[in-house]
């Protein structure tokens, strides 16, 4: 299987180049932090509460979830739910814990091994779910640069909210973000979408 993993925190442009790169080489794209949103939503609609991760897991374990051009939770299309502010706020909370994560590293080895690869974008690809990617990619961008990303893409989370979720997500036990030791590193600031995707194609 042919696996692209492409890493980063909120705003550095994976979901963008993701779709990109999987467009430019014919491979199917998956969005983990999507799969990850809609569990924090499963769990707020159900009030689990987020600190109980046995819970959370079972919650990661139980849902139906299909992850396309929709995002669609126990027979639900929640594509805009899921990047509301509610949910933005506490998914860096509910994904640390090792419960959910593991159910989600199985859930997405499964879907590549069910499309025979694909572009993967989150932020532990590289170094916990597909280790033996073909390429690793960690993107990276300035805090202003990722802050004025999500405002255009219609989210209020800024520079301090972005922060705060870097804070969370690199600091977690389980499957912190981070590049992998063989990932290639590229700052997006002040390049467009079509530079980098071309840039991530090129070494594919």
């Amino acid at each position: 299987m042919r696996v692209i993993a492409i890493d980063g925190p909120a705003g550095s442009g994976k979901s963008t180049v993701a779709r990109g790169v999987a467009a430019a080489l014919g491979l199917a794209e998956l969005d983990t932090g999507a799969m990850y949103r809609a569990v924090t939503l499963a769990a707020l609609r159900g009030r689990v509460p987020l600190d109980d991760g046995p819970a959370l897991g079972e919650v990661a374990r139980t849902i139906r979830l299909d992850i396309g051009d929709r995002i669609v939770l126990d027979g639900d299309d929640v594509s805009e739910e899921i990047r509301g502010a509610e949910v933005s706020g506490v998914v860096s909370v509910v994904a640390a814990h090792a419960e959910v994560r593991t159910e989600m590293v199985r859930r997405q080895r499964d879907w590549v091994a069910g499309h025979g690869g694909g572009v993967v974008e989150g932020r532990d690809i590289g170094t916990v779910v597909f280790p033996d990617a073909a390429l690793k990619v960690f993107l990276t961008a300035s805090e202003e640069e990722r802050a004025r990303r999500r405002k255009v893409e219609g989210s209020d989370e800024g520079a301090a909210a972005l922060a705060r979720r870097d804070r969370l997500d690199s600091t977690r036990p389980t499957s912190p973000l981070k590049p992998a030791d063989d990932a290639v590193v590229i700052d997006s600031t002040g390049r467009t979408a079509a530079a980098v995707i071309a840039d991530v194609v090129a070494r594919a």
